[in-house]
């Protein structure tokens, strides 16, 4: 069984996604798809000068996939600048955040896009379909930081701050634990 791809994180949504060699009608031109992930590695490495390492760090992924995302897009820039074609960017496997999610009933722990927490309401475990869920298991004992991806995100599901230390309800992911 393949391993499922890891979300990639990005800090910036572009504005403009569609670039189109001047003279030309954006549909009759060959055109290159830039995955977001791939625009945010050209951004950290080559628009803000930051070293892979640390580039990766803030992508969340390892420095060799890091490697290859930037290789990808850069492929794609030069391919479209030389030979005249488009780019249209969009989709790819990419998150504002990575939240961990444990199952209250099953204890299955995964990785989820704070997207897709906050847009399903009937959000449940791919194990046992249990909708008794608790956000960052990880920082159970510690609080949610700034450096935490989820950071936000959990602030806004009432996990933030951690009981009694801030707004929120504390520990748990909308209907997970309430004591």
């Amino acid at each position: 069984m393949a391993r499922p791809v890891k979300w990639r994180r990005i800090e910036n949504m572009p504005h403009i996604q569609h670039f189109t060699p001047i003279g030309r009608e954006p549909g009759s031109v060959e055109e290159n798809v830039l995955k977001l992930e791939e625009l945010e590695a050209v951004r950290l490495k080559d628009l803000e000068g930051l070293e892979q390492e640390d580039c990766a760090g803030r992508m969340e992924v390892s420095r060799p996939t890091f490697q290859r995302i930037l290789i990808a897009a850069r492929e794609k820039i030069a391919d479209s600048l030389i030979n005249g074609k488009s780019i249209r960017i969009e989709g790819g496997n990419y998150t504002r955040g990575i939240c961990p999610v444990r199952c209250l009933d099953c204890g299955k722990v995964w990785d989820e896009s704070i997207e897709r927490l906050e847009d399903n309401l009937d959000y449940d475990c791919p194990d046992c379909h249990s909708k008794h869920l608790e956000c960052c298991p990880e920082d159970l004992e510690t609080n949610c930081s700034r450096d935490t991806s989820c950071w936000g995100a959990c602030r806004r599901m009432g996990r933030g701050q951690g009981p009694g230390q801030g707004q929120g309800q504390g520990r748990g992911f909308r209907r997970g634990r309430m004591n």
